[in-house]
């Protein structure tokens, strides 16, 4: 058995009031939809029960007749195959409503268990809205997903999983320096509870769990394709919000800042010598609005030679003067193109005390933690601490 228990750090003195709601309404569907109906009968005149029967008919196991399923079809099965997403019988409603009906007991608690150690997190990083925005996004992506490889299917899809696993996908991407506190048990050699890393855990659940059973068997009674789809679509959100600095890009006019190719002019090179001589000059004479303007002008290569303290100054400038997405996209660069610096923890703490900045602790956290990683001076790991402080986390949480 690996089963998620719980995860740290956790943000302090923040309630995920949302999370809590969706967990709620998830929970108080099964209590007074999926029990009550569960244990009611069905009349065997009732027009929905023939059209569900004709639609499992070619997909009962050998040995098992129309006779065998009308003896224990209940009303909430034929809820759910009225309510529940048909991709055969595709209808805007069902894919909401489909979100909050569930298989059974284990497989409500399974997904309350994921949303309860990963959702708070995410909560605190996107805000309530935010979070509740994007969990009903990835979960119709991740059934719009699911339905691509079913065809035609009148086999309705139901569950929070493809939802909490645009979460999830969130949460690995967003979450790296996480740690997951994991169940494991082999019984009778082995017992523990141990922390590992979030992504070791996420990627055994997305590709173990899912990817592999989804290669195997397309037809199973588990919607891996559905989280599949989830996990991705909350991958492919937390990127872009990175990428942009979860701003808007409209409000930054230096957002594609180093986007433009190189090798097309052919005084390209020449000019990229004159762009970086008139930078450094700019700021020799601190002159921040003259340097940001030839930023502008810089290409990706250009860019790419920019010193590790060049980029520090150059992306302080860049947020003073409004300019969000550009300042963390040329720290982000420097970091990419500086792998072996001496002062690469220079410039993480630099992304991290900008995020900060900006009201986003959790990013500044991975940030700062990557500063400590990286043979931080004793002056870079004093405002590392002081920072982590600040957001009320640091590494004694885990």
């Amino acid at each position: 058995m690996f089963l998620p228990i719980g995860d740290s750090p956790n943000p302090r003195s923040y309630t995920p009031w949302m999370n809590w709601t969706l967990m709620a309404a998830n929970i108080l569907v099964y209590l007074f939809i999926t029990i009550p109906l569960s244990r009611q009968g069905v009349d065997t005149n009732d027009p929905i029960l023939h059209e569900y029967l004709r639609t499992i008919a070619n997909q009962l196991p050998p040995g098992v007749t129309i006779k065998d399923v009308l003896s224990q079809v209940s009303s909430y099965d034929l809820y759910t195959f009225v309510h529940g997403y048909k991709p055969g019988a595709p209808k805007t409603a069902d894919l909401f409503y489909s979100m909050f009906l569930h298989g059974g007991l284990l497989h409500l608690a399974g997904n309350m268990l994921f949303l309860w150690i990963y959702g708070d997190n995410v909560e605190y990083r996107l805000g309530k809205l935010g979070y509740l925005m994007i969990y009903l996004f990835t979960g119709v992506l991740a059934t719009l997903f699911f339905a691509i490889f079913t065809g035609p299917s009148m086999i309705p899809l139901v569950g929070a999983s493809g939802a909490i696993s645009g979460i999830l996908g969130f949460y690995f991407l967003l979450f790296p320096r996480n740690k997951i506190k994991v169940f494991i048990a082999l019984i009778p050699f082995y017992v523990d509870v141990i922390f590992l890393p979030s992504r070791l855990v996420l990627g055994i659940f997305i590709v173990i769990d899912n990817i592999l059973p989804f290669l195997v068997s397309h037809q199973s009674a588990v919607a891996y394709g559905a989280h599949i789809g989830g996990f991705l679509g909350g991958m492919a959100i937390a990127f872009v919000g990175e990428r942009f600095s979860w701003h808007w890009p409209w409000r930054d006019s230096m957002w594609h800042m180093g986007n433009a190719m190189t090798g097309v002019n052919p005084a390209s090179e020449n000019e990229g010598f004159a762009n970086l001589s008139a930078i450094r000059a700019a700021m020799h004479e601190n002159l921040p609005g003259k340097a940001v303007d030839i930023l502008s002008r810089m290409e990706g290569k250009e860019v790419s030679e920019l010193k590790p303290d060049e980029c520090i100054t150059l992306s302080q400038w860049l947020d003073d003067t409004g300019h969000p997405i550009a300042a963390s996209k040329l720290l982000r660069q420097c970091v990419a193109n500086r792998q072996t610096s001496d002062t690469l923890a220079d410039v993480y703490l630099a992304l991290g005390l900008m995020r900060l900045k900006q009201g986003q602790p959790t990013a500044a956290y991975q940030y700062l933690l990557s500063a400590l990683d990286n043979s931080p001076s004793e002056e870079t790991e004093r405002q590392t601490r002081d920072a982590l402080r600040r957001i009320e986390m640091s590494r004694s949480t885990y």
